[in-house]
Protein backbone atom coordinates (compact mmCIF):
# COMPACT_ATOMS: atom_id res chain seq x y z
CA UNK A 1 0.00 0.00 0.00
CA UNK A 2 2.77 2.42 0.98
CA UNK A 3 4.75 1.62 -2.16
CA UNK A 4 1.66 2.30 -4.31
CA UNK A 5 1.18 5.69 -2.60
CA UNK A 6 4.86 6.55 -3.13
CA UNK A 7 4.61 5.49 -6.79
CA UNK A 8 1.52 7.67 -7.26
CA UNK A 9 3.26 10.66 -5.67
CA UNK A 10 6.36 10.15 -7.81
CA UNK A 11 4.23 9.90 -10.97
CA UNK A 12 2.43 13.15 -10.09
CA UNK A 13 5.72 14.92 -9.39
CA UNK A 14 7.05 13.80 -12.78
CA UNK A 15 3.91 15.06 -14.53
CA UNK A 16 4.09 18.41 -12.69
CA UNK A 17 7.79 18.81 -13.52
CA UNK A 18 7.23 17.97 -17.19
CA UNK A 19 4.29 20.37 -17.32
CA UNK A 20 6.42 23.11 -15.75
CA UNK A 21 9.06 22.59 -18.44
CA UNK A 22 6.38 22.81 -21.16
CA UNK A 23 5.00 26.02 -19.65
CA UNK A 24 8.46 27.53 -19.42
CA UNK A 25 9.08 26.63 -23.07
CA UNK A 26 5.89 28.41 -24.19
CA UNK A 27 6.47 31.45 -21.98
CA UNK A 28 10.10 31.87 -22.99
CA UNK A 29 9.72 31.20 -26.72
CA UNK A 30 11.05 33.99 -28.94
CA UNK A 31 8.47 36.13 -30.71
CA UNK A 32 9.10 34.59 -34.13
CA UNK A 33 8.62 31.09 -32.69
CA UNK A 34 5.21 32.22 -31.36
CA UNK A 35 4.13 32.42 -35.01
CA UNK A 36 4.93 28.72 -35.58
CA UNK A 37 2.07 26.50 -36.63
CA UNK A 38 -0.53 25.41 -34.11
CA UNK A 39 0.52 21.77 -34.09
CA UNK A 40 3.87 22.75 -32.61
CA UNK A 41 2.13 24.85 -29.95
CA UNK A 42 -0.22 21.96 -29.15
CA UNK A 43 2.79 19.95 -27.99
CA UNK A 44 2.71 21.80 -24.65
CA UNK A 45 -0.79 20.38 -24.12
CA UNK A 46 0.32 16.80 -24.70
CA UNK A 47 2.29 16.68 -21.45
CA UNK A 48 -0.96 16.30 -19.49
CA UNK A 49 -3.65 15.77 -22.12
CA UNK A 50 -1.72 13.13 -24.08
CA UNK A 51 -0.42 13.06 -27.63
CA UNK A 52 -3.86 13.17 -29.21
CA UNK A 53 -5.86 15.00 -26.54
CA UNK A 54 -6.60 11.86 -24.52
CA UNK A 55 -5.28 12.51 -21.00
CA UNK A 56 -2.53 10.62 -19.26
CA UNK A 57 -4.65 10.58 -16.10
CA UNK A 58 -8.34 10.72 -17.07
CA UNK A 59 -9.33 10.78 -13.40
CA UNK A 60 -7.92 14.28 -12.98
CA UNK A 61 -7.82 15.68 -16.54
CA UNK A 62 -10.47 15.97 -19.26
CA UNK A 63 -10.40 14.54 -22.75
CA UNK A 64 -9.88 17.44 -25.16
CA UNK A 65 -9.74 15.37 -28.37
CA UNK A 66 -13.08 15.75 -30.12
CA UNK A 67 -14.35 18.28 -27.57
CA UNK A 68 -16.44 21.08 -29.05
CA UNK A 69 -14.14 23.80 -30.34
CA UNK A 70 -16.01 26.76 -28.87
CA UNK A 71 -16.09 25.18 -25.40
CA UNK A 72 -12.32 24.55 -25.42
CA UNK A 73 -11.73 28.07 -26.72
CA UNK A 74 -13.88 29.53 -23.91
CA UNK A 75 -11.94 27.60 -21.27
CA UNK A 76 -8.62 28.84 -22.66
CA UNK A 77 -9.95 32.42 -22.61
CA UNK A 78 -11.16 31.92 -19.03
CA UNK A 79 -7.73 30.67 -17.96
CA UNK A 80 -6.11 33.69 -19.66
CA UNK A 81 -8.43 36.25 -18.08
CA UNK A 82 -8.53 34.74 -14.59
CA UNK A 83 -12.17 33.57 -14.64
CA UNK A 84 -10.85 30.04 -14.17
CA UNK A 85 -7.72 29.19 -12.18
CA UNK A 86 -5.42 26.18 -12.41
CA UNK A 87 -1.73 25.95 -11.45
CA UNK A 88 -0.72 24.62 -14.88
CA UNK A 89 -3.43 25.78 -17.28
CA UNK A 90 -3.49 29.42 -16.17
CA UNK A 91 0.18 30.20 -16.93
CA UNK A 92 0.09 28.03 -20.05
CA UNK A 93 -2.94 29.90 -21.47
CA UNK A 94 -1.44 33.26 -20.52
CA UNK A 95 1.73 32.27 -22.40
CA UNK A 96 -0.20 31.75 -25.64
CA UNK A 97 -1.12 34.53 -28.02
CA UNK A 98 -4.86 35.38 -28.03
CA UNK A 99 -4.84 34.64 -31.77
CA UNK A 100 -3.68 31.07 -31.07
CA UNK A 101 -6.63 30.10 -28.88
CA UNK A 102 -9.26 29.41 -31.57
CA UNK A 103 -6.87 27.47 -33.84
CA UNK A 104 -5.65 25.44 -30.86
CA UNK A 105 -9.23 24.59 -29.84
CA UNK A 106 -10.06 23.64 -33.45
CA UNK A 107 -6.92 21.48 -33.65
CA UNK A 108 -8.08 19.30 -30.76
CA UNK A 109 -11.76 19.38 -31.82
CA UNK A 110 -10.75 17.77 -35.13
CA UNK A 111 -9.33 14.71 -33.34
CA UNK A 112 -11.58 11.71 -32.66
CA UNK A 113 -13.26 11.31 -29.28
CA UNK A 114 -11.88 8.13 -27.69
CA UNK A 115 -13.95 4.97 -27.24
CA UNK A 116 -15.61 4.74 -23.85
CA UNK A 117 -14.23 1.99 -21.61
CA UNK A 118 -16.37 2.73 -18.52
CA UNK A 119 -19.16 0.48 -17.30
CA UNK A 120 -22.42 1.08 -19.15
CA UNK A 121 -24.77 3.69 -17.72
CA UNK A 122 -27.74 2.45 -15.69
CA UNK A 123 -30.95 2.10 -17.72
CA UNK A 124 -32.78 4.63 -15.55
CA UNK A 125 -31.21 8.09 -15.34
CA UNK A 126 -30.71 9.36 -11.79
CA UNK A 127 -32.34 12.46 -10.35
CA UNK A 128 -31.15 15.65 -12.00
CA UNK A 129 -30.21 14.25 -15.39
CA UNK A 130 -33.21 15.83 -17.21
CA UNK A 131 -32.05 19.28 -16.02
CA UNK A 132 -28.71 18.76 -17.79
CA UNK A 133 -30.08 17.81 -21.22
CA UNK A 134 -31.09 21.25 -22.56
CA UNK A 135 -27.41 22.27 -22.63
CA UNK A 136 -25.44 19.03 -22.78
CA UNK A 137 -27.93 17.46 -25.22
CA UNK A 138 -29.08 13.88 -25.68
CA UNK A 139 -26.55 11.31 -24.45
CA UNK A 140 -24.40 14.20 -23.18
CA UNK A 141 -22.80 14.75 -26.59
CA UNK A 142 -22.71 18.51 -25.95
CA UNK A 143 -23.40 21.32 -28.35
CA UNK A 144 -21.69 24.34 -29.85
CA UNK A 145 -21.33 26.13 -26.49
CA UNK A 146 -21.55 23.19 -24.10
CA UNK A 147 -19.00 20.43 -23.51
CA UNK A 148 -19.36 16.81 -24.39
CA UNK A 149 -19.42 14.91 -21.10
CA UNK A 150 -20.23 11.33 -22.08
CA UNK A 151 -17.18 9.17 -21.66
CA UNK A 152 -15.29 11.50 -19.33
CA UNK A 153 -14.19 9.62 -16.22
CA UNK A 154 -16.45 9.35 -13.23
CA UNK A 155 -13.73 10.84 -11.01
CA UNK A 156 -13.22 13.87 -13.25
CA UNK A 157 -16.98 14.48 -13.53
CA UNK A 158 -17.53 14.23 -9.75
CA UNK A 159 -14.64 16.61 -9.08
CA UNK A 160 -15.97 19.12 -11.65
CA UNK A 161 -19.49 18.99 -10.25
CA UNK A 162 -18.17 19.44 -6.72
CA UNK A 163 -15.99 22.39 -7.73
CA UNK A 164 -19.07 24.15 -9.13
CA UNK A 165 -21.18 23.34 -6.06
CA UNK A 166 -18.54 24.75 -3.69
CA UNK A 167 -17.87 27.78 -5.93
CA UNK A 168 -14.26 26.75 -6.37
CA UNK A 169 -15.08 27.03 -10.07
CA UNK A 170 -17.35 29.91 -11.07
CA UNK A 171 -16.80 30.47 -14.78
CA UNK A 172 -20.36 29.24 -15.43
CA UNK A 173 -22.85 30.68 -12.95
CA UNK A 174 -25.66 28.42 -14.19
CA UNK A 175 -23.59 25.36 -13.29
CA UNK A 176 -22.82 26.79 -9.85
CA UNK A 177 -26.53 27.21 -9.10
CA UNK A 178 -27.48 23.87 -10.62
CA UNK A 179 -24.86 21.83 -8.79
CA UNK A 180 -25.79 23.43 -5.46
CA UNK A 181 -29.25 21.88 -5.85
CA UNK A 182 -27.89 18.35 -5.41
CA UNK A 183 -26.30 16.38 -2.58
CA UNK A 184 -22.89 14.74 -2.91
CA UNK A 185 -24.51 11.33 -3.45
CA UNK A 186 -26.86 12.73 -6.12
CA UNK A 187 -23.94 14.31 -7.98
CA UNK A 188 -22.02 11.03 -7.70
CA UNK A 189 -24.95 9.13 -9.25
CA UNK A 190 -25.16 11.67 -12.06
CA UNK A 191 -21.42 11.42 -12.74
CA UNK A 192 -21.53 7.60 -12.82
CA UNK A 193 -24.42 7.71 -15.27
CA UNK A 194 -22.76 10.25 -17.60
CA UNK A 195 -19.41 8.44 -17.51
CA UNK A 196 -21.11 5.28 -18.75
CA UNK A 197 -22.83 6.81 -21.78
Amino acid sequence: MLSRCVSTIIAKVIIMFTAAVAIATVLNAPAQAQGADIEAKAQACTVCHGANGVPIDPKTMPVIAGQHSYYTFKQLVNYRNGMREHPIMTPLAKGLQQSDLRPLAAYFAAKPWPANTAAAAPATPPKGIPLCLPCHQQNFQGGPSWPRLSGLSYEYLVASMRSFSTEERTNNTDMVQLMKMFTDSEREAMARYIAGL
